[in-house]
């Protein structure tokens, strides 16, 4: 049997008159795949626009709500947004316990997917199944084809400069989920190749003649073993036990992979190979363009920061609590946006690690600054973090201040523009406001256009210590958002573990009634405290929590008329996500953006609450109620 055959018109074999080329299948594979990329660049562009419109309509004063489309065009297009942003954020949620990774993904990632398999599907069967005598072996080269078609398409979507993403506006993290089901999608496809090959040879008692004759089959049981290994590898529970262990077995497995397909697809099919060793080689590349232009300085000016230095940053690294380890880096020489992250490497902890981390501050702006600096907050859980930890208790106890020098790399994402939104809603779990806090200052930092009159901030965590850091940074803004127009509301909610911050109970009144006229119930408990004072007030004791067991709202007084009061809200009980939401988006004019970042928990009911609420307001469909936009960011590792 030729290696080659079957490469041509329906597998090589039978009436080309009942199927299209294998080469004109993969041929269409990629106009499909450059069509949708191509609508999400149309969409991107619409998006663009209406964000330009509603900036230069801020700048009116005889418009209220910028945020609102004007014209019919925009609201066509308000619509259309609205009615998908309702079909694709819900998701179902596996709340059992060490099972939660089961949890499938949003609706409307699984609509994509679904879309994908029944192009796989249709490219595997069609005009291949009819029974003759080639009936096996054709169904085996179409399978064959249409897995090594979505070999680029796998190497592009694992890019962390990512072609794709830039077209599309979609950050690498974004799209790394399609990049593990295309891998499974071709674990699948792959086993049907070799399946239909193996179950043809075997009615013929062939199997080894052929094995021996065709060296190249041992090569493809290979690959596909290692396509398995990496499939099961990167479950959740196992690629959780030693990530750094993951990540240097993954990329020696995706290499050896390239080498494994060389050796056995036939020549005509090997221009997937070269192209997904292109993407592969081009995302190297520019990582390591990236890496020396960020990292080093040729005539560093020690004279202005004095964290520069010619090769590397100077880090410093601070451990908070016995969790909490925050790392501030020194003279950046690059801006960032809220929301984006970057990768760490610091020699002195890790010789070979580099991890990601949310960058937990807003871009300085030039006249306030004189040397950006970086600040990360990493938490503990093992390897890496663990040791970062130890190395910053160890230097504290010891009364010294290390000095390290780290390496980066970004930064990576594609946040939208913050200040383009009437009402923001950030809600964080724990470390999850170093992606919401830096939101936050971001908007209130503005000083060119903004759209933003209110925000609303909600953290959240099971152990006090392990949010000083961001109460201490939100006091400073609430006392910034005096001069800003800005309403900023906080609610901080410690629902387990005792907290360092004691609250006085002078003046503290139970009365639900004026607990509820702020419009929004922020707690699960049946009575509802409500305490005004003056001043800036820490978070309450456990025991002041437990006898209230409800959110404490602590009204501050401005100096300035600048803009309405500020309210912080403090609380020992989970908050009710979905009343949270529903008090901003019911009072506003103009559309909402809800930024989420914690765990699976929080953020499907994020996204169930959104979608539940846009449909029951009935959005951008004649009532008046305005869009409810969604960004998420979910932990993982």
């Amino acid at each position: 049997m030729d290696p080659d055959h079957g490469s041509h018109g329906g597998g090589g074999m039978g009436d080309t008159n009942y199927s299209v080329t294998n080469e004109e299948l993969a041929r269409r594979f990629w106009y499909i795949i450059a069509g949708f990329v191509g609508a999400f660049l149309v969409c991107r562009i619409v998006n663009w626009y209406k964000l330009e419109r509603r900036l230069r309509r801020r700048t009116s004063s005889s418009v209220q709500s910028p945020t609102k489309p004007d014209t019919p065009f925009l609201e066509l297009w308000a619509t259309i947004t609205a009615v998908i942003r309702e079909i694709s954020y819900p998701q179902l949620y596996v709340p059992a316990r060490g099972f939660s990774w089961l949890t499938p993904p949003p609706l409307g990632r699984v609509i994509v997917l679904l879309v994908y398999w029944l192009i796989v599907i249709y490219m595997a069967t069609d005009g291949a199944i009819f029974p003759d005598v080639f009936h096996w072996e054709r169904i085996g080269y179409r399978n064959a084809w249409v897995t090594v078609t979505q070999l680029p398409l796998l190497y592009l979507l694992s890019s962390k400069c990512n072609v794709l993403g830039f077209i599309m506006g979609i950050s690498h993290e974004r799209l790394n989920w399609m990049h593990r089901w295309v891998a499974r999608t071709m674990l699948a496809t792959g086993a049907v190749h070799g399946f239909y090959f193996y179950a043809d040879w075997a009615r013929s008692e062939l199997v080894d003649y052929q094995i021996k004759m065709m060296p190249m089959i041992k090569y493809g049981f290979g690959a596909w073993g290692l396509l398995l290994w990496a499939c099961i590898s990167g479950l959740a529970p196992l690629r959780r036990l030693s990530y750094e262990f993951f990540v240097v077995q993954h990329i020696a497995t995706a290499v050896l992979l390239l080498w494994l397909v060389y050796v056995h697809i036939p020549v005509d099919a090997r221009y997937n190979l070269w192209f997904a060793i292109a993407a592969l080689c081009f995302d190297r590349f520019c990582r390591a363009v990236l890496l020396v232009w960020q990292n080093i300085k040729a005539f560093p000016d020690k004279e202005r920061c004095t964290g520069g230095q010619r090769i590397g940053h100077q880090a410093q690294v601070r451990a908070v609590g016995d969790s909490i380890t925050v790392v501030t880096i020194k003279d950046v020489h690059f801006k960032w946006r809220a929301g984006q992250h970057l990768y760490l490497w610091m020699p002195r902890v890790g010789i070979a690690e580099a991890h990601p981390y949310t960058i937990a501050c807003a871009h300085q702006l030039p006249e306030t600054c004189i040397c950006n600096s970086i600040q990360l907050v990493v938490r503990k859980h093992g390897g890496f973090s663990k040791r970062l930890h130890k190395f910053a208790t160890k230097a504290q106890a010891a009364g010294k201040k290390e000095k390290l020098t780290v390496f980066v790399s970004g930064p990576y994402g594609a946040p939208p523009r913050w200040d383009s939104y009437e009402t923001i809603v950030l809600i964080s779990a724990s470390t999850g406001a170093s992606f919401t806090l830096p939101i936050l200052e971001s908007v209130l930092q503005s000083k060119g256009t903004n759209c933003v009159k209110r925000i609303d901030f909600l953290l959240t965590t099971k152990q006090g210590e392990e949010i000083d850091f961001y109460v201490t940074r939100l006091h400073e803004l609430i006392e910034h958002a005096k001069d800003t127009g800005i309403d900023l509301n906080v609610h901080i909610a410690v629902t387990r573990g005792p907290t360092s911050f004691p609250i006085s109970q002078e003046g503290a009144t139970l009365d639900s009634s004026s607990a509820s006229s702020t419009g929004t119930n922020f707690g699960t408990g049946k009575q509802v405290a409500n305490e005004k004072v003056t001043g800036q007030r820490p978070l309450p004791s456990p025991s002041d929590l437990e006898q209230t067991a409800a959110a404490v709202p602590v009204e501050r007084k401005r100096s300035s008329n600048a803009s309405t009061d500020s309210h912080v809200f403090y609380s020992s009980v989970r908050p009710d996500i979905e009343a949270y939401i529903r008090g901003p988006v019911e009072a506003t004019g103009g559309e909402t953006s809800v930024v989420v970042c914690g765990g699976p928990s929080l953020v499907a009911r994020t996204r169930n609450c959104v979608a539940s609420l846009s449909d029951e307001r009935a959005v951008h469909k004649g009532t008046g109620a305005q869009g409810i936009q969604l960004f998420v960011e979910e932990y993982s590792f």
